[in-house]
């Protein structure tokens, strides 16, 4: 949702490595904005370096009280002006064989997943595979936990699950 947001504001977007240090670096330059992190990290310009929930907390609470809309009300509306977009993640602990496995085919780029053709390969942080429709699916080997996070996004809940068991598989395979 974010890319969709960005591309609908014609705002330019940066994408990251995991980690609240990259993201200050970019405000402390004043080249972004506002940015955030899933684990309730947020911050925006001209205030902290460093990720803040409280912060974007009250921002959420502003949201509503400025326009008078549930949390709900207003994603429906931004769903409305920028598509629908429903994200996953799931944890996986690998024993060390299956890790070995997993991180030899993490070299490679996919030229498909189940029958969905990759149109980008991004390798930020882990690999992330971005298919025609918008939809992506994410692998990355968490750097606090000894597991691999498998991010998915699709624009429907029932696209979301078919990726992310797609995505799955590929890792088990």
């Amino acid at each position: 949702m974010i890319n969709a947001l960005a591309k609908h504001h014609g705002v330019e977007l940066h994408e990251t490595p995991v980690g609240f240090k990259y993201i200050g670096e970019l405000i402390k330059q004043d080249k972004i904005a506002i940015g955030g992190e899933e684990s309730a990290g947020l911050s925006i310009r001209y205030h902290v370096p460093e990720k803040d929930g409280i912060i974007a907390g009250l921002l959420c609470c502003e949201a509503v009280a400025r326009r008078k809309k549930s949390i709900g009300e207003q994603i429906k509306d931004l769903f409305g002006k920028v598509g629908s977009f429903y994200p996953q993640r799931e944890n996986f602990r690998l024993t060390d064989e299956a890790k070995a496995k997993f991180t030899s085919k993490l070299k490679i780029d996919p030229a498909d997943l189940s029958g969905r053709k990759v149109k980008q390969v991004v390798r930020t942080d882990g690999l992330k595979l971005v298919f025609d429709d918008g939809s992506w699916v994410c692998y990355r080997a968490s750097g606090t936990e000894p597991v691999v996070r498998l991010y998915s996004e699709a624009s429907s809940e029932s696209e979301r699950a078919k990726l992310a068991a797609a995505a799955v598989e590929w890792v088990k395979n």
